[in-house]
């Protein structure tokens, strides 16, 4: 069996910044071993499968250690190679079934809008595994939703200088950890880094999903609804991002940088 995969830097208008994502657009359902098995494979963070329904397009996210419920990058990832390559006409929105229930993304120009859930994070308490994990930083405030940890550090500097402890990071029970700050640049309100070592990814480009509990966070610290967000990686991220109180709207670039077959 031969399967098409195209290899899409997403949060980036150009190539080799953002995050990479495999997508593999397949005329029906794959068995999740091999899909994992292809994951693997790629040895990129996220690589995403998609095949059509009778509503849109079944999609799922596998990293090389696991499938995940909810990924961002490669859903900004499909949707592109969808419109790009012809599957889909441009002026349709994607609708995609996923574990997470119906997401969906428009273009919008030069942009594509991402409509995801909103998990809000509710104050947690700081355990030693998670001071360990974050190497003593400085923190200001520590929250958790169902998936991730929300770390609040002081300054954009201290995100970006922050050199986790994976080892200790791997044992929290959680999906990973978010660390985010006020952005220097006035271009940004806000920065994020993004962790998720159990999941086979130490750190992760730039993370949409993260942005379903940072979006209301920073909403209701800052008083805004509509923001732009830096994701601080080494290969840097940029996301337009807004609220209506229920769902967060994620809006990235991409960029195809790779097609090719896979022989399975």
């Amino acid at each position: 069996m031969k399967l098409s995969v195209v290899q899409v830097d997403a949060f980036s208008a150009q190539p080799f910044k953002g995050n990479p994502a495999a997508v593999c657009i397949t005329q029906g359902p794959v068995e999740r071993d091999l899909m994992q098995a292809i994951a693997v494979e790629m040895n990129l963070s996220e690589t995403a499968f998609a095949h059509a329904t009778e509503n849109g397009y079944h999609l799922r996210w596998f990293t090389p250690a696991a499938e995940v419920k909810l990924c961002g990058h490669a859903t900004l990832a499909t949707a592109h190679v969808l419109w790009s390559e012809g599957h889909l006409p441009p002026n349709h929105t994607a609708r995609f079934e996923t574990l997470s229930g119906e997401l969906t993304a428009q273009k919008q120009g030069e942009w594509i809008q991402m409509t995801f859930p909103s998990q809000p994070p509710r104050p947690a308490t700081v355990m030693p595994h998670l001071i360990a994990a974050l190497n003593q930083a400085d923190i200001h405030q520590v929250m958790r939703n169902d998936s991730d940890y929300l770390i609040v550090l002081k300054s954009q500097a201290a995100v970006e200088a922050l050199r986790p402890n994976f080892t200790e990071m791997a044992k929290l029970q959680a999906r990973g950890v978010i660390v985010t700050a006020p952005a220097d640049d006035a271009h940004y309100d806000f920065v994020s880094r993004f962790f998720a070592p159990a999941f086979g990814i130490p750190e992760d480009p730039v993370t949409g999903s993260a942005h379903c509990a940072l979006v209301p966070y920073w909403a209701e610290r800052l008083g805004k609804t509509d923001m732009m967000a830096y994701q601080a990686s080494a290969r840097t991220g940029v996301l337009k991002v807004r609220t209506d109180g229920h769902c967060v709207f994620i809006s990235g670039q991409a960029v195809i940088t790779l097609r090719g077959e896979l022989t399975v």
